[in-house]
């Protein structure tokens, strides 16, 4: 990356997602994976990465050597993580601060105990030694020609036990060279006032340059990082989608999305903010965790509007009942279609997916009491989109969409002496005039079933050979219980481009698993522009 960055150095967008939010429980990142966050972050338009700790762990190390020959930065500058030197040692033959410098990253960042206990205890040195061990440290790096940033781990508990020694630890940072002295809720236990209130209070009593470190233990990260920056903050530290140890951090996204939406400061490269969506989708894919759908601004339902009252405002002005453009942010407006829904909620709809129904009040009247009276024997269309998209063409042509018709269909499960199990499916239907009659095994009835159909249909539809089931639920339905309850089924389907969702009920779960296949396979064809009358 070039010595002059997009933006001035007033302001510091700082992610801490591969070595913080690294300590999530369930996250093991490989050093490709840290490699492939690194360019998503970078492509995002953030000032700084910090890769890990390189000399206390291999995997760190490799990183940071693999980085420098495999991502030609555009926008960040990667920084290494450590501690400040051992006590009575110093720091120019400490190994670890070697093996900082050894990792030919700009930028360091380094760990200072600044909670007078945690020094007693945890380092088990003196107060003095400690701010010589801040001193030392920060000097020889700054010599070294690093530019330091220090963490004051506990910075908040610590003041509030000992503020004056608290200050003393940001002082000498300060005056070593230290660009800027982050304080950090280390144990996720503040709220927005009182950081507020502090950050204010020292950045007033020694006049360094301030960071914040915010966990999210009270549900408070974003809004304490928020309140820090009002203080006079000017750095902030956050992990994509709030990841980190116990339940997490200050999630780089909210708190950047605020920053440009509601401060009017630009914190990203221009544009950069439109690709929040996809970025936070891409590093939950990444790490292997399911992107939470209530997530602000990049969740899926972040603008979903369910109510009808709601979609009847939105018809009107969408700016009524959601707080920014979700393009803005790379998102997208959905309507749910569900039994709250109402004429405005179906119109929308129908317009989202493409289909004009021409302000006919008697057909959107006759949807709205389909859909409420398939929800009311327990289909939901909210979560199953293609089925919805099927049931309002129906009610516009008339007449189902058809590219096949069913004549029947079994399955069964044959139980063996040896314990194993045998799943047979046999499918009877007609497509384009010609009766089909075709047999499959599978790993369970509905996996039979479901390659039963695909023989059925691949030489009279070759479109379908690219189709994959992809996610299967099933939910026992609340009024009935026992093997004779009513069971909803959610098949979600994608054919390599895309994915949808089908839903069926029935009092069985073979039956419903059907429903729900054939209006995958049907929204299949739909999706691949096959002319049904063809």
């Amino acid at each position: 990356m070039s010595e002059t960055s997009w933006l001035d150095d007033s302001f510091h967008v700082f992610d801490t997602t591969l070595r913080d939010g690294a300590q999530r429980e369930g996250i093991n990142l490989t050093v490709a994976d840290k490699l492939a966050i690194a360019r998503h972050l970078d492509d995002f338009g953030v000032g700084f990465i910090e890769g890990g700790w390189p000399g206390a762990n291999p995997r760190d190390t490799e990183f940071f050597a693999r980085a420098k020959d495999e991502i030609d930065f555009r926008n960040a500058r990667l920084v290494a993580f450590g501690a400040t030197r051992r006590a009575g040692a110093k720091a120019a033959e400490d190994p670890q601060v070697k093996a900082l410098l050894e990792s030919g990253a700009e930028v360091i960042t380094l760990v200072a105990k600044s909670h007078d206990r945690h020094v007693e205890l945890a380092l088990r040195t003196t107060l003095e030694e400690n701010l010589e061990m801040v001193r030392d440290t920060v000097a020889h790096l700054s010599a070294q020609g690093r530019r330091v940033f220090v963490d004051c781990e506990h910075f908040f508990d610590g003041y509030r036990a000992n503020p004056e020694y608290a200050k003393s630890v940001v002082r000498a940072a300060a005056e070593a060279g230290a660009d800027v002295v982050v304080l950090c809720d280390t144990n996720g236990g503040m709220l927005p006032a009182q950081v507020q209130a502090v950050v204010a209070t020292v950045l007033a009593d020694t006049g360094a340059r301030l960071g914040i470190h915010a966990q999210d233990d009270t549900g408070c990260a974003v809004a304490n990082t928020l309140a820090a920056v009002d203080a006079g903050a000017t750095h902030v530290q956050c992990t994509a989608n709030g990841y980190g140890e116990r339940v997490g951090n200050a999630n780089l996204f909210p708190v950047v999305a605020a920053l440009e939406l509601k401060y009017g400061k630009q914190v990203l490269p221009e544009g950069r903010l439109r690709e929040m969506t996809r970025i936070s989708h891409a590093i939950a894919e990444v790490v292997n965790l399911t992107p939470s759908t209530h997530q602000p601004y990049v969740g899926l339902s972040a603008f979903a509007h369910k109510a009808g009252l709601h979609a009847s405002a939105i018809k009107v002005d969408p700016d009524l009942y959601q707080h920014i453009d979700p393009e803005r942010v790379g998102n997208t407006m959905r309507m749910l279609v569900s039994d709250m829904a109402g004429r405005a909620s179906i119109e929308l709809k129908g317009k989202e997916l493409g289909i004009d129904l021409g302000g006919d009040r008697e057909l959107v009247g006759r949807v709205v009491e389909r859909v409420k009276e398939r929800e009311l024997k327990g289909y939901t269309y909210e979560a199953a989109d293609a089925s919805f998209e099927l049931l309002l063409r129906a009610e516009v042509q008339g007449s189902p969409l058809k590219y096949f018709d069913v004549e029947s269909w079994r399955a069964i499960v044959e139980d063996r002496p040896d314990g194993s199990h045998a799943n047979e499916a046999t499918v009877k239907l007609w497509a384009k005039g010609e009766r089909i009659v075709a047999t499959a095994e599978g790993n369970g009835p509905v996996n039979a079933l479901d390659r039963a159909l695909r023989v059925a249909l691949e030489k009279i539809y070759p479109q379908l050979g690219s189709l994959e089931l992809v996610d299967y639920k099933v939910r026992i339905l609340e009024g009935r219980h026992g093997t004779s309850s009513t069971t909803r089924v959610l098949i979600s389907t994608s054919d390599g481009k895309g994915e949808w969702s089908t839903v069926g009920v029935a009092d069985n779960v073979i039956a419903a698993s059907w429903q729900a296949l054939e209006d995958a396979y049907t929204y299949g064809l739909l999706r691949a522009a096959v002319d049904p009358a063809a």
